[in-house]
């Protein structure tokens, strides 16, 4: 068979193998922006409801969702389409979709509540700001979230302003008889907000140093931590730091990566993270 012709290889070159395809997520459920509103200077919550949200739940803490906000331009809200890979507007460009912690869902109300970090520019920290009560949106989710294991003696919590929807999901379910060190780091003293109760929490706010990278402080702080036999660490932050948080538990410290729950929220240069979360 001739190179040229359909089907043909080149000669030297391996044939592409096949695509592989991304298993599908959940659907989108077009729902309603409901309500806004602070949390502190750095920190906005929107709930958002409706009826699409029937039978949606969320069983484990620091799960995710996608939501899809209203792309500038548009005449209301347009649902995209999976294509085996990712998710594309009927012309084939691709939708403003982040990735959230569901902080909080109320089935009584069919109301979900997100905590958006507002982060100077991108789309997400602008539609936080701005959003009104009416506004379409859309969810898909939720996504897995970390399951707590039962057999742990403690609890280390680390990560930066993305990762505090998730850290206080947890707060609100570790066990009260079990110590929990929980590490924050902030990009300002004004990004500290107040997390739930825990009978035997301690949390540390860590304020980030000018010109430091990203998660250093947090990264830090579990350097120095003491990680007694049966800690479980749940981490999450910037991709580049939780790498290296992972390098440092996993390489330096040898803890067992099953004793371990760590994710990236976001990624340093690319417009906002993933989470507000998360």
């Amino acid at each position: 068979m001739s190179a040229d012709q359909p089907g043909g290889d080149v000669a030297g070159e391996a044939a592409p193998g096949p695509i592989r395809l991304r298993r599908e997520p959940p659907r989108f459920r077009q729902v309603e922006v409901r309500r806004t509103g602070r949390l502190g200077p750095r920190m906005a919550r929107v709930v958002v409801g409706g009826p699409a949200f029937e039978g949606f739940g969320v069983d484990e803490p620091a799960a995710s969702v996608r939501v899809l906000i209203p792309s500038p331009g548009d005449d209301g809200l347009l649902l995209p389409a999976w294509d085996g890979n990712e998710f594309l507007r009927p012309d084939g460009s691709r939708p403003i979709i982040r990735t959230l912690t569901p902080r909080a869902f109320d089935p009584a109300t069919l109301e979900l509540a997100v905590d958006v970090v507002l982060h100077e520019g991108g789309p997400l920290a602008a539609w936080a700001r701005s959003t009104e009560p009416g506004t379409e949106v859309a969810v898909s989710g939720p996504g897995r979230g970390s399951p707590v294991p039962e057999d742990a003696s403690g609890f280390l919590l680390a990560g930066d302003e993305t990762a505090l929807p998730a850290i206080s999901q947890l707060l609100e379910a570790l066990p009260g008889a079990h110590p929990v060190e929980v590490h924050v780091e902030v990009a300002e003293p004004s990004g500290r907000l107040a997390l739930p109760d825990h009978p035997s929490a301690t949390v540390t706010w860590h304020d980030a140093s000018p010109g430091a990278a990203p998660g250093d402080a947090f990264v830090n702080a579990v350097r120095h931590a003491r990680i007694p036999a049966g800690t479980w660490v749940w981490a999450a932050g910037e991709a580049a730091a939780v790498q290296r948080l992972r390098r440092l538990l996993f390489d330096e410290r040898g803890l067992a990566r099953s004793a371990a729950w760590i994710r990236g929220y976001w990624k340093l240069g690319r417009a906002e993270g993933a989470s507000a979360t998360g």
